[in-house]
């Protein structure tokens, strides 16, 4: 194209672009009134313009009109060209270009902020034209060290995102999918073309285009869009452009008439995948991946050194998958947990352990033996990276290399293989990684401390409210200020009514709030917890446990000062069964922990023996009947349905509550007889170990 020649006889006129007088007198001065040969290639869109090559009897005039200057070649003329006939104008240009003549006398080659060619290794493919590359020299720590770097002149189907409903273009995945297996893992040589300000969000990325090659393919972008899987961008006549731009045109225009891929007629048909992260149909699909033995999965996201998201082709299902025997320190939390204020804290080694499997295994193909499933819903086992002599255990490779270790409580039960704990011994002896730092020992008490051997009190209970499995409240029987306060109460409301009277709606007040018990309505004590957004309060009945949600006009009144918790202390106390855990009562094993709890305590009176208090929690051991019969502790403990805390824990608690023979023991039960579940795979146990991201 040329520039445009002004219209003197508008009103007002148009001045003529620059050089465009110059461009004109050098055609007319060479065509006019001369009988020359053409070659139709097509039309613009409107049909009005036809688009051909002037052939002069010196050659072409495109070219000699590029060669000074005086046009620029136009993209979407070029296209409608014979490949072939294209380069020569492509050189002319280029000529026009570096000696700035006429259009290009500003012309300023692109600047780039690197290397303009270099070498390296791709980490990741983060869409059908973007990839993470580590340039070679570079050691990789950080994420800073890699260079994005898209496609020069390529456009790939665009990915859609779920959580706006945009769905993906078609032959995305496919696209992506032959970009991993042409680039991840390999050397690859990088010449960057141009640089481009990309919008993110508010903000906007400097990207580097370039093209990209490798052993096997002198260009990448040309392979993806000779198979139909990507497109070449529409420039500006005045954007810089991929070196090879031609070739890239040429082969599309191959892959279109073939109706390849993006340039097919019929109908796009997009490949649904099983997600099996959800924790249910995970455990439902679990044992189908167990007998399978060995199995080629694909890393499709790496979370930590040992966990990772998994693509299964033969199954045709995404995972997620964590190591079993071992344990990555936690890396630097993610944008976007940072942001949310629910990430956790990074631990020493814990990015290196990350880095270390994103440069191994992320979008390779790797092989899983899967072993067992948590109640999360993660599939555990082991991976091999590599084939045949190269063929590798990732578990081992982490552990020798100091950036994992071997699960403790394996080690403890016997059931860690013998090659990894030689591996972590020698690299604990080398102090490679995680073993060159002072190791902070949870399974052990921080310091030895002399407590009295005193047994800690004994009482008769009955509990009043009950939250899960191993939360309740309970009344000690014959506190006599169980009596007052009930007396007193019902006093109050004889002498109230059951009508809301006026009073301050503060969180952590003690009011008095009406509950009805299923006979009639009565007053009870009450702290306000929360209020609701529906004006509504989350209130605490002090004296039973309980809680409810009520209005503050017909439900709350002032209580006498003489009802106060100085004068009278709450009577029901909150507890916790000592060293059990149980899974959230919203979890299958959670209502099942809760209902055989009921089962047991509700109604009855108890032997509890108290330990004392922690966060406000009496921490206690109950028993139906004497306290040498089992506990109800041990006995939710052996269906499976609570287990012990690690064994830090427990010393801890052992520490603070005095170090008594009854604690000591109730402990050794409790391992006894979560030893016992597990190996009947009872409760919780039912899928094997429980990995730590469980436990939390």
């Amino acid at each position: 194209s040329c520039p445009r020649v002004g219209n003197p006889r508008l009103n007002p006129p148009t001045p003529s672009e620059p050089f465009a007088e110059a461009a004109r007198d050098f055609v007319e001065l060479r065509l006019l009134q001369r009988e020359l040969e053409v070659t139709l290639h097509g039309c613009d869109k409107s049909g009005v313009c036809l688009v051909g090559t002037v052939h002069h009897p010196r050659g072409n005039i495109t070219a000699e009109i590029l060669k000074n200057g005086l046009g620029r070649i136009s993209d979407w003329t070029v296209r409608m060209m014979s490949p072939g006939d294209v380069p020569p104008l492509r050189i002319a240009e280029n000529a026009a270009k570096r000696a700035n003549l006429g259009v290009f006398e500003s012309y300023q080659p692109p600047v780039l902020t690197g290397a303009s060619e270099f070498m390296g290794t791709v980490i990741e493919v983060t869409s059908g034209d973007t990839l993470m590359i580590l340039p070679n020299g570079e050691t990789y720590d950080s994420e800073s060290k890699l260079k994005k770097i898209s496609l020069a002149s390529l456009r790939a189907p665009r990915a859609g995102n779920e959580r706006s409903g945009k769905p993906d273009e078609p032959y995305s995945a496919e696209c992506k999918e032959r970009l991993r297996a042409m680039t991840v893992g390999k050397s690859v040589k990088v010449n960057v073309n141009y640089e481009r300000e990309i919008p993110m969000g508010n903000q906007t990325e400097k990207r580097q285009f370039g093209t990209i090659s490798t052993k096997q393919k002198a260009d990448i972008g040309e392979v993806l869009i000779s198979e139909g899987l990507a497109t070449t961008q529409r420039h500006r006549d005045d954007d810089e452009k991929s070196a090879r731009y031609d070739e890239l045109v040429a082969a599309e225009s191959v892959a279109a008439a073939a109706k390849k891929g993006v340039h097919s007629s019929s109908e796009y048909k997009k490949k649904t995948i099983n997600d099996l992260t959800d924790p249910k149909k995970a455990k439902t699909y679990a044992g189908t991946l167990q007998r399978a033995g060995n199995t080629k999965a694909i890393v499709d996201y790496v979370f930590n050194g040992s966990r990772f998201k998994l693509f299964i082709p033969s199954e045709n299902c995404y995972v997620a998958f964590a190591l079993s025997n071992i344990r990555c320190p936690q890396p630097s939390p993610s944008a976007g947990s940072a942001s949310r204020g629910n990430a956790k804290a990074a631990e020493p080694f814990g990015d290196a352990s990350k880095c270390h499997s994103r440069l191994n295994v992320l979008q390779r193909q790797v092989e899983v033996v899967c072993t067992g499933v948590t109640q999360g819903g993660v599939m555990t086992g082991d991976l091999y990276v590599g084939q045949g002599a190269q063929r590798r255990d990732y578990c081992i490779e982490l552990v020798a290399s100091g950036l994992a270790t071997v699960d403790q409580r394996k080690i403890d039960y016997g059931e860690a293989p013998k090659v990894l704990i030689d591996s972590q011994t020698a690299a604990q002896e080398n102090k490679l990684g995680i073993w060159s730092v002072t190791q902070v020992k949870k399974d052990e008490p921080v310091a030895a401390k002399v407590f009295d051997k005193a047994d800690t009190k004994v009482a008769e209970i009955q509990i009043s409210e009950i939250r899960s499995g191993n939360h309740f409240f309970f009344r000690v029987n014959g506190d006599e200020s169980a009596k007052v306060i009930d007396d007193s109460m019902k006093i109050f409301t004889d002498t109230n009514g059951t009508s809301g009277a006026p009073c301050e709606v503060k969180v952590g007040k003690v009011v008095a709030a009406l509950f009805n018990d299923g006979a009639s309505k009565s007053w009870y004590r009450a702290k306000i917890i929360e209020k609701t957004d529906k004006g509504k309060v989350r209130v605490l009945f002090i004296d039973h446990g309980n809680e409810a949600v009520v209005s503050p006009v017909s439900h709350l009144r002032p209580l006498d000062m003489s009802l106060g918790t100085d004068q009278i202390p709450a009577v029901a106390k909150e507890a916790k069964l000592v060293f059990s855990k149980v899974r959230p009562i919203e979890e299958e094993d959670g209502i099942d922990a809760a209902r055989m709890f009921q089962g047991m305590a509700w109604g009855k009176d108890l032997k509890a023996r108290l330990h004392g208090e922690a966060e406000g929690q009496v921490l206690v051991t109950l028993y139906e009947n004497d306290t040498d019969s089992p506990s109800i502790n041990e006995v939710l403990v052996s269906e499976g349905l609570a287990r012990i805390g690690k064994r830090y824990e427990v010393y801890d608690v052992v520490n603070r509550m005095g170090n008594s023979d009854s604690l000591g023991k109730l402990a050794k039960d409790l391992e006894t007889a979560q030893n016992s579940a597990r190996k009947s795979r009872k409760g919780m146990w039912v899928y094997g170990e429980i990995p730590e991201e469980d436990e939390d």
